[in-house]
């Protein structure tokens, strides 16, 4: 287990492939941790060097006391980026991960050469939508939401499948403090004008099924970006990586080849 002491957070992280090969970063969604990139990461190219990463109050990362405000979740990734002396990275964020990669793009291009947005946008939900959930949580625990959740994340072939019990698992097993924490993090965050200004290479990919982040969702987050590519994954939901890993796979490996972040 590898642990990046930042000071005010532990951040846990994992590193795979060629230590040193080109980075590609991938970044959690609510309530996840870096193990729903597992089935994707055994499937990229040789000679990547993926990393994964716990954001702070998730997985077996340090906890510490809430809210989180967006900013602090950018600036984590942004140090631990610094302190692996990672520059030039592919950062692949899916959901509140997708948030983190366009405020680590704006904030530091020197780090970030291209970004995947995967299931993710400008800004997710209202800020009322994130109090009922924060409320229902503070009165009912995780699992007070996990059906719903799950209904949002997975298309129904795979709520349906005994794979679904282990990422239902995985959610109620995450510190409440730290979900409520991001939860506040995500209500708090509007990057429709910061994202507009961006021009790296980007790979928008939505899920057919998401409940979340709808595709349509994803397609207008996209098209802020002057030159964004947009995928749609057919018979996956919130979480693609996890439903549908070798499509994922395909549709980031083409990303990476086309802009020359792995040979062709």
């Amino acid at each position: 287990m590898k642990i990046a002491d930042l000071g005010d957070v532990a951040l846990h992280y994992r590193e795979d492939g060629d230590p040193d090969g080109p980075p590609v970063v991938f970044s959690n969604p609510l309530g996840c941790d870096l193990r729903v990139w597992d089935a994707v990461v055994e499937l990229l190219p040789p000679g990547l060097r993926a990393i994964r990463y716990d954001m702070r109050g998730h997985g077996l990362s340090s906890c510490p006391p809430g809210p989180y405000a967006m900013g602090v979740l950018v600036r984590d990734a942004e140090r631990l980026l610094e302190f692996l002396g990672v520059r030039d990275c592919v950062f692949v964020g899916l959901s509140i991960g997708g948030m983190i990669a366009q405020g680590l793009a704006v904030k530091r291009l020197d780090l970030v050469r291209a970004m995947v947005l995967s299931n993710t946008a400008a800004k997710i939900g209202t800020p009322a939508i994130w109090q009922d959930r924060m409320a229902m949580v503070r009165a009912g625990g995780i699992e007070a939401l996990a059906e719903g959740t799950m209904e949002r994340w997975f298309s129904r072939p795979f709520r349906q499948s005994p794979d679904c019990a282990l990422w239902r698992n995985m959610l109620t097993r995450q510190p409440v403090e730290g979900y409520l924490g991001c939860c506040a993090a995500i209500s708090g965050t509007d990057f429709y004008t910061p994202t507009a200004s961006l021009t790296l290479p980007t790979l928008a990919i939505a899920g057919s099924e998401d409940g979340s982040t709808p595709p349509d969702l994803v397609r207008e987050t996209a098209a802020l970006i002057k030159g964004a590519h947009f995928h749609l994954i057919r018979g996956a939901g919130h979480l693609p990586c996890v439903e549908k890993p070798g499509d994922y796979a395909d549709v980031l490996t083409a990303f990476l080849k086309e802009i020359g972040h792995v040979a062709d």
